[in-house]
């Protein structure tokens, strides 16, 4: 007959403190805000009047890549505090809103069929818009819990 062995439980290995957890997020968030500029330029060059540049459309894709990074970076952080989890998600929204400008003002500046209505939708093109703002905003929020 064998009798089961039980080894002693072992505690979780703790999570990375909340000013940990804050440090690592505003971390991630000061480069997301920075490279907005770079992709609000780009996005902005979208919506110039005339034919949009090739440069243009690099610099599309590679603030694409850029900000999808930093996503995916976003996203890995070892996040459990709940007020702070819902920051890293409502970061990510924001991230992929830029992601999806990014997108959409490349399909509008070098679309296959033109017709005026979609020359129209791409002159408005001006810039992320208030979502940057709001990443900003956030990061400053968590930045003031740093002191």
């Amino acid at each position: 007959m064998r009798i089961p062995l039980r080894l002693p439980r072992r505690p979780a290995p703790a999570g990375p403190s909340r000013p940990a957890q804050v440090l690592a997020l505003v971390a991630v968030l000061d480069e997301a805000v920075a490279a907005q500029t770079p992709a609000d330029r780009a996005v902005a060059a979208c919506g110039e009047p005339g034919p949009v540049s090739r440069q243009t459309a690099r610099a599309c894709g590679l603030q694409s890549i850029a900000l999808h990074r930093l996503r995916t970076r976003l996203q890995d952080l070892r996040i459990t505090d709940p007020e702070l989890a819902r920051a890293q998600d409502r970061a990510a929204r924001l991230l992929a809103y830029d992601l999806w400008m990014l997108r959409e003002s490349l399909n509008l500046a070098f679309t296959v069929h033109h017709d005026p209505r979609t020359e129209a939708a791409r002159l408005r093109l001006n810039g992320l818009g208030r979502h940057a703002d709001d990443l900003r905003r956030l990061r400053d929020g968590l930045r003031a819990q740093v002191g």
